[in-house]
């Protein structure tokens, strides 16, 4: 045998190896938008709600189905990882500092990078997805950029 039919050997056992290793394929998961159960969650304001469709916003990655009341607004934060949101229904206005707003409509893709101070605005009502590529965090600051405590940026009066 020669060196050039060894290395093809010894890739086709590596890869038959590696084949009875792998894991069958995850099983197909469905949520009925009729059974989604919504709630609120501690560091967002009460005029939001939100459902976990997929994967747990403590672990590695997310999505999270969430429903805002009519003039609702998430002030101004940052968040560890990416933000990528897509808007189901309704209108609202996404800012980031330094730069201009973005007004979101049904389709609408909107990705936000992480650590990028920005705030959202719910015009109307609005369902929108919130995917997260890692454990999800929110960290609300002042005008002037400085972290505060989740309280004092969800008081009512704000």
């Amino acid at each position: 045998m020669n060196i050039r039919s060894a290395l093809a050997l010894a890739a086709c056992l590596s890869a038959l190896s590696s084949a009875s290793h792998a894991q069958a394929p995850a099983a197909m998961s469905y949520k009925a938008a009729a059974t989604t159960k919504f709630g609120n969650h501690p560091a967002l304001p009460s005029c939001v709600t939100i459902a976990v469709q997929d994967g747990d916003p403590a672990g590695k990655s997310s999505l999270i189905l969430i429903k805002f009341k009519p003039g609702c607004t998430i002030p101004w934060h940052w968040h560890t990882p990416n933000e990528r949101l897509i808007m189901i229904s309704g209108s609202g206005k996404a800012e980031m500092k330094d730069a201009p707003p973005t007004m979101m409509k049904p389709g609408d893709f909107l990705l936000m990078p992480a650590k990028g101070i920005h705030q959202f605005h719910a015009v109307t009502a609005v369902e929108l997805y919130d995917l997260s590529d890692a454990p999800f965090d929110i960290h609300y600051v002042d005008d002037a950029g400085k972290e505060i405590p989740v309280t004092e940026a969800t008081r009512p009066h704000r």
